[in-house]
């Protein structure tokens, strides 16, 4: 069954009304209230420039328990040789843009829509939205961004221009969330690179699961510079 949602409208009918692809709603609109709405229950928009805005449930989902970090032989001698520095949230503009920039195999148009772009620049300057820098040097090599609500991290995209720049910014990531007590970052999309990682899937219901627990979480909007 799909949903229309007129304009303003900042709640989702149930994430188990998505189909099997995980389209759940066309319509309503990217506000950060929208966003936050959405996300705390597992939606997500995905759409292309131009098109109708669209809302999804993916199910199975791909997870990642910080606990569950895996870092491979090679990576772990990449981090020790110190080919990469890492920050928080120092670049979210330019994080965000390098993501909306980079050429992606089997993928003609970004989905990182200007609307999206602005609505994510106004959660990071809420303290929602937060970004991850991999730099060599002083050239951004790589970088992610994504959500935090409660103590679940809700990730959306990442780049890199440089070989293993993007795995140790989210190794960086878990690290730190799992020091902060986070119990899961939602990956979103399945993927060979978040499953080398540590990432599994879980069923659309167990995912729904973890969401109830997270909404007795607080929220602890912030900057996570100098972290």
């Amino acid at each position: 069954m799909l949903f229309y949602l007129p304009p303003g409208v900042e709640y989702f009918p149930h994430p188990f009304y998505a189909d099997d692809d995980g389209l759940l709603a066309v319509g309503g609109s990217l506000t950060p209230g929208s966003i936050l709405s959405a996300y705390r229950a597992g939606i997500f928009p995905w759409y292309a420039e131009h098109l109708p805005l669209c809302w999804w449930f993916t199910h199975p989902r791909l997870i990642l328990r910080p606990t569950d970090l895996h870092i491979s032989r090679s990576m772990r001698n990449v981090l020790k040789r110190g080919d990469f520095h890492c920050s928080f949230d120092e670049a979210f503009h330019e994080v965000i843009h390098r993501c909306r920039e980079i050429s992606r195999h089997g993928q003609e148009k970004t989905w990182i829509t200007q609307d999206l772009i602005d609505v994510f620049l106004a959660l990071h300057d809420m303290g929602y939205a937060h970004s991850v820098e991999v730099w060599q040097g002083k050239h951004l090599a790589g970088g992610l961004y994504g959500l935090a609500i409660g103590k679940v991290f809700y990730g959306e995209s990442m780049f890199s221009n440089v070989s293993n720049a993007s795995k140790t910014g989210f190794i960086h990531l878990v690290q730190f969330l799992k020091e902060e007590g986070f119990k899961l970052i939602d990956c979103q999309q399945d993927t060979p690179h978040l499953r080398s990682l540590g990432a599994t899937t879980i069923s659309g219901e167990m995912f729904l699961k973890y969401l109830r627990k997270n909404i007795f979480e607080e929220d602890n909007p912030s900057t996570w510079r100098n972290k």
